[in-house]
């Protein structure tokens, strides 16, 4: 004959579930809306976020050489793009490697730039929320036309 087993919940296990509980009536409450669009995650473009983000990646068909070089904010230059503003994203193509990208509306905000492949991007500052961005392959001086993601914080 089997012996019936009963269910015992030790104290630790009961601590567990009760944080557990409060954790996640916690999150409902958090994200609960309060008569402002679920849309907008980041209210402003406060100091240590993420302001603004860009990969851009050219035409496909036609490659990141051929990018203007007047500011432009075409959807199929960028493979993503991101102004915590709300504004335009553009980038223009100033010489070979070289490229500058605008946040519009942003300006005092600080960026880090990493190109695809075997290559390394830098970033310098303009003013008007612009970054020029020179790539480069690794190990070398010479500048080369490859896609790279800059992100502004």
């Amino acid at each position: 004959m089997k012996r019936a087993r009963h269910l015992s919940i030790t104290p630790g296990a009961a601590i567990g579930l009760i944080a557990l509980f409060f954790a996640l009536g916690g999150s409902a409450f958090a994200v609960q809306d309060r008569g402002q669009s679920p849309a907008v995650a980041q209210q402003r473009c406060a100091n240590g976020a993420v302001r603004g983000v860009a990969f851009v990646t050219g035409i496909a068909s036609q490659g990141i050489a051929n990018i203007p070089g007047n500011f432009t904010g075409a959807g199929n230059l960028f493979g993503r793009k991101f102004n915590c503003t709300g504004r335009a994203v553009q980038v223009r193509r100033t010489e070979t490697g070289v490229f500058e990208v605008r946040f519009v509306g942003i300006s005092g905000a600080s960026g880090v730039a990493s190109a695809t492949g075997d290559a390394v991007a830098t970033v310098q500052p303009a003013p008007g929320g612009v970054f020029r961005v020179t790539t480069h392959p690794a190990g070398r001086d010479d500048r080369v036309d490859i896609p790279f993601t800059i992100v502004a914080v």
